[in-house]
């Protein structure tokens, strides 16, 4: 999915000069003949889906400075270009100080363009993920931080935007990878105790014989190697919230200590002499049938009770599809910026299979795919390629190596070494009718059946080779492939150029 540029200018020449640039780069385009039509569109319904202002100065109704005046307090984090005929350090000073991210002096080159707004991507997924990374460290992560618009996840956040009210004991159920330790998160922050400690227990890795230990504390000397006073859990969370992963997995024993302390409002840590009070908010979550386990015996009725006071469930990612390309647009960034590496989107083939693929490892499996796929993706967008492991389970042909060619992407961005003029005086083979076969390698092999891959790869590299006279970049160029994977194909299928030119 395309991030969405908004130009702002008052000459139609250059909003379609601009806009020819931006396409090309793979982004889509809004425009604004003037600074109150981009103020119009930045406050309305659709003004949340621009990544990116490119901002003329100098506008007849709002100018540029008065634009950054209005949407600064509103959009604080929204990256702005501005746009200006006049480089002057009085004009560039002025501007930075209104509120601008970056100039660019017209007339701009499509590299300087794309720079400026690769630029300011990365800087917006850096300051996203240093505040969310921010907020979840402070207790202050809130429900807006969530990403989903789907209609099942509005009705369980309306749910814990009324838990977080008060301090109900709430219990948290869905399938692994769903992000239930997130929405305690967002309760908490949502709640009175924003701020506080957010203590996090995963009741299925205590150590058997350190369970009582890790959750209520001990005094110096209580077993053999308690050498110090230890404060246990829930005195760390006090004040603040105490979150039970996995409370399906807490053994019988401490399942009776956990219930006192939450009836009582109060704990008895390993060799204490007394007990010790202890505020709480209590959030626990287990992707298991509890009710089953109570049935079995496998745990205890009351405690049941006693958690499942205000119970919640976070659908899975598969019942809540809208979800999907909000995820992937969120994971392309974070990782992008992270690998450094400059990929802006998903082409829509992909995009289809795994807006439809089941996912049963929920968000966990999704982000951990998406970022698979970013640290192995040549391009500047991910395609079905880069997800083999879903294409096969779905049972969809990955496209050929030829496909970018024969079949362009929906998303087809440039790097700054391919985006300037084609390279039209690289000379080309002589070619008769019976050996020029571009355009016509064969699918099916002499015995009727397909052929592999690998061999109609090879095949198109070759002739590529032949075609180009050997121009290593040219060939690089015209298969749209970066080089560096060029001459790694060449390797790899024992190809060598009949002609090793450099250039």
């Amino acid at each position: 999915m395309a991030q969405q540029i908004l130009i702002v200018d008052d000459d139609p020449t250059q909003r379609r000069l601009m806009e020819a640039v931006i396409t090309r780069l793979g982004f889509r385009v809004v425009q604004a003949g003037g600074g109150r039509e981009a103020l119009e569109i930045l406050g309305g319904p659709a003004g949340s889906d621009i990544s990116v202002v490119l901002l003329d100065l100098n506008m007849p109704d709002v100018d540029g400075h008065g634009v950054l005046a209005e949407i600064r307090p509103q959009r604080p984090t929204l990256p702005v270009i501005v746009l200006t005929a006049q480089g002057g350090i009085d004009t560039v000073v002025g501007a930075m100080r209104s509120g601008a991210d970056d100039f660019i002096v017209k007339p701009a080159s499509p590299e300087r363009v794309q720079v400026s707004i690769q630029n300011a991507l990365k800087l917006t997924a850096l300051t996203g993920e240093v505040s969310r990374l921010r907020k979840t460290t402070e207790g202050n992560l809130g429900f807006e931080d969530l990403i989903g618009q789907s209609s099942a996840m509005a009705q369980v956040v309306a749910l814990g935007q009324r838990a977080a009210q008060s301090n109900i004991p709430i219990l948290i159920t869905g399938e692994s990878g769903v992000g239930k330790e997130v929405f305690a998160r967002a309760i908490q922050g949502a709640s009175d105790r924003a701020g506080k400690p957010f203590v996090t227990v995963n009741c299925g890795a205590l150590p058997e014989n350190l369970v009582e230990s890790i959750l209520f504390g001990h005094e110096k000397g209580a077993f053999t190697g308690a050498t110090d006073k230890h404060r246990g859990k829930f005195q760390e969370a006090n004040g603040g919230t105490l979150f039970l992963d996995e409370i399906g997995e807490l053994r019988p024993d401490m399942q009776v200590k956990l219930l006192r302390a939450l009836q009582e409002g109060e704990i008895d840590p390993v060799g204490a002499k007394r007990s010790i009070k202890v505020d709480i908010r209590l959030i626990s979550a287990t992707n298991k049938d509890l009710m089953a386990m109570v049935g079995t015996g496998e745990f205890r009725e009351d405690l049941y009770y006693r958690l499942n006071v205000f119970p919640m469930e976070i659908p899975s990612l598969r019942n809540r599809k809208d979800d999907i390309p909000l995820l992937i647009d969120h994971f392309i960034s974070r990782f992008s910026v992270e690998e450094s590496k400059k990929i802006i989107g998903i082409d829509a083939a992909a995009l289809d299979v795994l807006s439809n693929y089941a996912w049963p490892g929920n968000i966990r499996q999704l982000e951990n795919s998406v970022y698979r796929a970013v640290v192995l993706c040549d391009g500047e967008a991910l395609s079905l390629r880069d997800f083999p492991q879903i294409a096969q389970f779905m049972d969809v042909a990955l496209p050929p190596p030829e496909a970018a060619i024969l079949e362009p992407r929906l998303i087809t961005p440039a790097t700054p070494a391919q985006s300037s003029a084609p390279l039209d005086d690289v000379p080309l083979r002589p070619t008769t009718d019976a050996g020029d076969l571009m355009g016509h390698i064969r699918a099916v092999a002499g015995d009727g059946h397909l052929r592999s891959l690998d061999d109609m790869e090879g095949e198109m590299i070759r002739m590529a080779i032949d075609r180009y006279a050997g121009h290593m970049s040219e060939v690089a160029r015209r298969l749209g492939i970066g080089r560096s994977t060029l001459y790694r194909k060449v390797r790899e299928l024992g190809l060598e150029p009949k002609s090793d030119v450099a250039g």
